[in-house]
């Protein structure tokens, strides 16, 4: 599936390619799913909710996937090739997310938070690098977050398992830029996701709590999943051939403030 690389005018691709997208029915990762389909990939979705295939017309597929099942990550990279002959493009999007700092933190927790936010990006990463080196290289998004950049208050296991992802990046970069591979972190602030709307609703106040989650920010708002979408679908184009080893915070100017 290696293809000669469109110029740098062109935005669509102008063949199909074939992207791997993890924690695609929610959030992020859904809202990549969709805007990279839009763009001409075909998207092998992995997630536990089929409904989005729906939304994909066509443009790519539902996988069921719990990454956190042994062997998970490797199947699920060996089944898209399978399906489709080879594999482009991994977009690392799943994750979870809890409260505790490392005095509250238990083993079970701790644990919960490293095998779906780091180890399964880790196996994904190393199953799809794996394949698309075979290939004539390929390109690794992972979505990490401003807690992998700087600390946010009483998320331990979350902040350890963002920089892992941010320095998984430039492993990656640096020992398969020979293999052609590419690898970029999307580093997002606060965004506006089921999840947010939740810890908001569930806040004492919740128009105070989102006032000041909003406040934090220059930008004086929170980010939008169409917005990192569009950052995810920049970082897996042509236009972005250069770029690899680094990170893409969309924070609203968190973290210059």
């Amino acid at each position: 599936m290696a293809d000669v690389v469109p110029g740098p005018a062109e935005w669509r691709w102008t063949h199909v390619r074939t992207v791997l997208v993890t924690g695609a029915t929610s959030g992020i990762g859904e809202a990549a799913a969709l805007a990279l389909a839009e763009h001409g990939w075909w998207v092998a979705a992995g997630g536990r909710d089929a409904s989005l295939v729906h939304r994909l017309d066509g443009r790519g597929e539902f996988l069921p996937a719990d990454l956190t099942d042994g062997g998970a990550p490797e199947r699920l990279v060996a089944d898209v090739v399978a399906r489709r002959g080879g594999l482009d493009a991994l977009v690392n999007s799943a994750g979870v997310h809890d409260r505790a700092t490392v005095a509250d933190l238990t083993a079970e927790h701790l644990d919960a938070i490293l095998d779906c936010d780091l180890r399964a990006a880790v196996l994904l990463a190393g199953a799809a690098v794996r394949a698309m080196r075979e290939d004539g290289g390929g390109v690794v998004v992972n979505v990490a977050s401003e807690a992998g950049l700087r600390v946010v208050p009483s998320q331990v296991a979350y902040n350890v398992a963002k920089a892992g992802m941010v320095m998984l990046t430039r492993c990656i970069a640096v020992d398969h830029a020979a293999d052609g591979i590419r690898a970029v972190s999307v580093c997002p602030g606060t965004t506006r996701t089921a999840l947010v709307d939740g810890a908001i609703a569930a806040a004492d106040d919740p128009e105070a709590h989102e006032r000041t989650l909003a406040l934090m920010r220059p930008a004086g708002r929170l980010g939008r999943v169409d917005e990192i979408a569009a950052a995810i679908v920049f970082a897996t184009s042509p236009e972005a051939a250069y770029m690899t080893g680094t990170e893409l915070v969309l924070d609203g100017g968190f973290s210059a403030a």
